[in-house]
C-alpha cells in the first residue's frame, strides 16, 4: 500500500479542506535519523501528517495497540508496518522502542505523539519522556508539527466526521537531539513542546 495515497483516501472521504505550511522546509540529511512529533486531537491526524513529509520520506508510526484493532485504519497500519505498543507493559514498550530504533537504521522516520494520547479539551497535554529518550538514544532530529482543525473533522472518541473541515498543520523548526546531553532531555522537551504549543494555536 503506498500510504501517501492512503492518507489521501482518508482525507478526500471526508472532503477535508487541507493546508501544510513550513517555518522552513523539511530537507532531509543521508544518514540522519528523524522522528516527527505533534499535538494530538484526532485519528485525522494521521492522515495529515503524511501530507507534511516530503515523498522521498518513509513514515512509520509507533501507535497504541487498540488502533490495530479498527476496521480500515487498523488493516492500514498493518499493513504499513506501523509499530504497535502497549502502554500498559512496560517491557513490551521498550520492546517496541526497539524495533522503531531498527527501522530507524534502515532510514524510516518515525511519528510519535509525545502527549501519548488524544487531547479531550483541545489542550496540549503533558508530555512523556519515552521519545525523547528515544531521539537522543538515535541521535534523531526531531521535527515538531502544530495540528489545527483535525478534531473537529473527527472529535476524539467518536467515529462520527464532519465533512468539508478545514484543517492544517504547521511545520516548525528541526530541532537535533545530538546537541543535548542525557540530562539535558527535560530541555529538549521543554523546546519541542514550546514550538508544538505555538504552531497549533488557533488565530484569534
Amino acid at each position: 500500500m503506498q500510504l501517501n495515497s492512503w492518507a489521501k483516501q482518508l482525507l478526500e472521504l471526508i472532503e477535508a479542506n487541507y493546508k501544510v505550511e513550513y517555518n522552513v522546509p523539511i530537507e532531509l540529511e543521508t544518514g540522519r535519523s528523524y522522528i516527527l512529533m505533534s499535538n494530538h486531537q484526532s485519528y485525522y491526524d494521521i492522515p495529515l501528517l503524511y501530507m507534511t513529509i516530503p515523498d522521498k520520506a518513509n513514515l512509520r508510526m509507533i501507535a497504541k495497540k487498540e488502533l490495530f484493532m479498527i476496521p480500515l485504519w487498523g488493516r492500514g497500519m498493518k499493513t504499513a508496518e506501523f509499530i504497535s505498543i502497549d502502554r500498559s507493559n512496560h517491557n513490551k514498550s521498550i520492546e517496541s522502542m526497539e524495533v522503531a530504533k531498527e527501522k530507524m537504521k534502515s532510514g524510516i522516520m518515525i511519528y510519535i505523539s509525545p502527549e501519548g494520547t488524544r487531547s479531550r479539551d483541545g489542550k496540549l497535554g503533558e508530555f512523556k519522556k519515552g521519545g525523547f529518550l528515544l531521539a537522543k538514544q538515535t541521535e534523531s532530529i526531531i521535527i515538531p508539527v502544530g495540528l489545527r482543525g483535525t478534531e473537529r473533522a473527527m472529535p476524539p472518541d467518536t467515529w462520527d466526521f464532519s465533512l468539508g473541515q478545514k484543517i492544517e498543520a504547521h511545520v516548525g523548526i528541526p530541532v537535533d537531539a545530538a546537541n543535548y546531553s542525557i540530562e539535558d532531555r527535560d530541555t529538549l522537551m521543554k523546546e519541542i513542546r514550546s514550538q508544538i504549543l505555538e504552531l497549533s494555536k488557533k488565530p484569534e
